[in-house]
């Protein structure tokens, strides 16, 4: 990229650096989840209704997919939520895909746009679909185009602009994708429809994870601030969204083979009101793990083909959990 290329990302918004950074924050103590501080009825961090949606009977949530179309067919299917023709037959089913659908495989504007049309019909069947944003949606919002496969690159040549000094300097290859994701673009306008967190019932949905200092901050302030970011509204999202202990980025209950921060999180979802979280962003060797008392549930299994993970999601029905797996063939 060249300098003057580099000047308009930076003018339009905040760079993200690469999803494979460590974080800078110490990994934590481990605190049981009865020795989690409970706070105050009139201290609850209460969600607004974007964020919130009722209990469900049955709720599917799903981890990363990174362009792969052919894992998401899987576990949508696998979940009961489509058919054969991709229809949606799940009726009152909630599902919700914790973020990154997008890069490192070539089939991530079909993957946006099937999660966009299932909303709809799972709108209309009585169920719902919610794709939360990740953040490798923000880093495209951000033109972080390092993971983009040139496949990725060409399914939005159709959106290259004609006559826009903005995106002069960009290969000509990135230019439909910049057009379709910078801020006030068509599908960062559609980002902005997606949230940062969703509360079903008693479970908390994000990408990397909540923090007490998230919760203090304010979920629906975040969500805010970073939906005007990329309407074009604002100039850059939220400090506090872009750092690396951000709620996109934290790997604080996720980290592999590393004990997860439960003080944390116990004081997260206490002050939230919430009984369990639900994360995405890391990789599980194992597949789907829970950790801190099954008070967190950690569902990127890297079903992408680009890492070659297994197709699994995890199945909530009130206070149980179940991971679902794609049988062998």
């Amino acid at each position: 990229m060249t300098r003057t290329a580099l000047a308009f990302v930076l003018a339009v918004s905040t760079a993200f650096t690469g999803c494979d950074r460590t974080p800078r924050e110490p990994a934590g103590t481990s605190m049981s989840a009865s020795a989690a501080p409970v706070a105050p009825a009139s201290s609850v961090a209460r969600l607004s209704p974007k964020l919130a949606l009722p209990a469900a009977a049955r709720v599917v949530a799903i981890g990363d997919l990174h362009g792969d179309l052919g894992a998401a067919r899987r576990v949508l299917r696998l979940a009961g939520a489509i058919d054969e023709r991709d229809a949606w037959v799940g009726g009152a089913l909630v599902v919700v895909q914790t973020g990154d659908e997008i890069d490192r495989a070539d089939s991530d504007r079909a993957i946006l746009d099937l999660f966009d049309r299932l909303a709809r019909e799972a709108k209309g069947a009585g169920g719902a679909v919610v794709a939360l944003d990740g953040n490798h949606e923000l880093m495209n919002a951000s033109l972080d185009f390092r993971y983009v496969t040139p496949g990725g690159f060409a399914a939005f040549a159709d959106l290259a602009p004609r006559a826009d000094g903005r995106f002069a300097d960009l290969p000509g290859a990135e230019r439909g994708r910049a057009a379709a994701f910078a801020p006030a673009g068509p599908y960062a306008t559609d980002l902005a429809t997606r949230p940062l967190f969703v509360e079903v019932g008693a479970t908390v949905f994000v990408h990397g994870g909540i923090l007490p200092k998230h919760v203090r901050y304010g979920l629906d302030r975040m969500n805010d601030e970073v939906d005007d970011w990329l309407r074009g509204k604002r100039p850059r999202p939220p400090a506090i969204v872009d750092a690396e202990d951000g709620p996109l980025w934290t790997r604080v209950y996720s980290t592999p083979n590393v004990q997860p921060d439960c003080g944390s999180l116990g004081r997260a979802l206490a002050e939230l009101g919430e009984k369990r979280m639900v994360v995405g962003h890391t990789v599980q060797p194992g597949g789907i793990t829970p950790a801190c008392g099954d008070r967190v549930w950690r569902i990127d299994t890297g079903m992408s083909r680009a890492f070659g993970g297994p197709i699994e999601a995890l199945e909530l029905e009130g206070d149980a959990a179940t991971v679902l797996r794609e049988r062998a063939k």
